[in-house]
């Protein structure tokens, strides 16, 4: 799809979210974005409607499944959906054993249910239309789980293989289905780390990988190449090995 003209947007007030509603922001293009800031989402939607965009906001919970179903359906009754990038995501900081089952209880809730909550509701009605895209935004830490973010991980190898087992499952309605897997991207998340990010990258210069692979209907997006090399390796290795590299102190 070379350029969706409905696009809902979650996680739409700062870092990839926001990067990727300047970029799609066009004339004869809606964006229905959301987020958890409601100042920064406005200022996102405001750079939208400089470029002639459409822009429609709503600060919903994607946690509250009812609230995000009815404001899907509704928008999605107005404005069909082409396009949905599922992109909300929190990573817990400073995790430790008695702060672990609440950590991921509320990294699953957003990560993992917020997903479902972004997606499901519009299923259907691109099955109808025999067309549409959904684009899960994952991790490159979802290929192998890291010790310094142990929720983080789980909950992205989660929506990684959820994405990838759906884009099988939909793709003879006419819905393509497009797992994203960044490595390290400046963002509020990767603002509160205090370990080496090697090949950090910008919003906008990851926006553009994202972009150009949804176009081409990729099944992964997976991005810097070193990085998403490393990992596939630490996949490849004796489990014992990794196990010590990556072993916290």
């Amino acid at each position: 799809m070379d350029q969706p003209r409905t696009i809902v947007i979650t996680g739409a007030s700062s870092g990839i979210g926001a990067a990727l509603a300047r970029a799609y922001a066009a004339p004869d293009v809606v964006l229905a974005l959301t987020g958890r800031d409601a100042q920064r989402l406005e200022e996102t939607a405001e750079a939208c409607r400089r470029k002639n965009a459409t822009v429609e906001t709503a600060t919903v919970d994607v946690t509250d499944a009812p609230a995000m179903e009815r404001w899907l359906k509704d928008l999605d009754a107005r404005q069909p959906v082409d396009l949905v990038i599922a992109n909300a995501g929190v990573s817990e900081d400073r995790v430790t054993l008695d702060t672990l089952a609440d950590a991921t209880a509320r990294t699953f809730a957003i990560n993992v249910q917020g997903v479902f909550n972004t997606i499901l509701p519009l299923l259907p009605a691109m099955k109808q239309r025999g067309r549409g895209q959904v684009a899960i935004n994952a991790s490159l830490a979802g290929y192998r789980g890291l010790p310094t973010a142990v929720p983080y991980s789980a909950s992205k190898a989660a929506v990684k293989s959820y994405g990838e087992a759906l884009r099988g499952a939909v793709a003879r309605h006419g819905i393509a289905v497009t797992v994203v897997c960044p490595g390290f991207v400046a963002s509020r998340i990767t603002d509160k780390n205090r370990f080496p990010m090697p090949f950090m990258m910008t919003a906008d210069r990851a926006t553009g990988i994202i972009r150009q692979g949804l176009t081409k209907n990729r099944g992964i997006i997976a991005f810097p190449w070193p990085t998403f090399a490393a990992v596939r390796l630490m996949t490849l290795l004796p489990a014992p090995l990794v196990d010590r590299l990556l072993r916290r102190k």
